[in-house]
């Protein structure tokens, strides 16, 4: 497993580390993932704040307030989404990195589909989508 994981937006201006792998991966399938990834889902990694390290271009992330409580983020030249994170609560402490801009190989041990009665009729799946292990 690497040490670190590097990720950059579609453009390359800003680009990121993260200094553990991502946890709680979660392909969501709620509209507002949907409306920020212009896909069928969005998917996410769980990584503790203080372990996300932007490496450059943190003047180029514009935040966009989705809901009271969540924050998104996103490169202001390409659209690309980044992060999005709860501004209190319990995982206040915690930002979820869309996993789809990682650069590094990574190998999700387990991950869940949440939000499916919101998937759009155009993108079903059939039986049930959570994968283990």
């Amino acid at each position: 497993m690497p040490e670190s994981y590097l990720g950059s937006c579609l453009c390359a201006k800003v680009s990121y580390r993260l200094l553990t792998p991502p946890k709680a991966v979660t392909h969501c399938h709620c509209s507002q993932c949907r409306k920020s990834h212009g896909a069928a889902f969005a998917t996410y990694g769980a990584v503790p704040r203080h372990e996300v390290c932007i490496v450059s271009g943190e003047a180029d992330i514009t935040s966009y307030a989705s809901s009271d409580s969540v924050l998104r983020q996103f490169c202001r030249h390409c659209g690309s989404s980044l992060f999005w994170s709860r501004k209190a609560g319990d995982w206040r402490d915690w930002v979820c990195v869309a996993l789809g801009t990682l650069d590094t190989p990574f190998e999700a041990t387990k991950q869940k589909h949440v939000y499916l009665d919101a998937q759009p009729a155009w993108s079903p799946f059939p039986g049930p989508c959570v994968q283990q292990g």
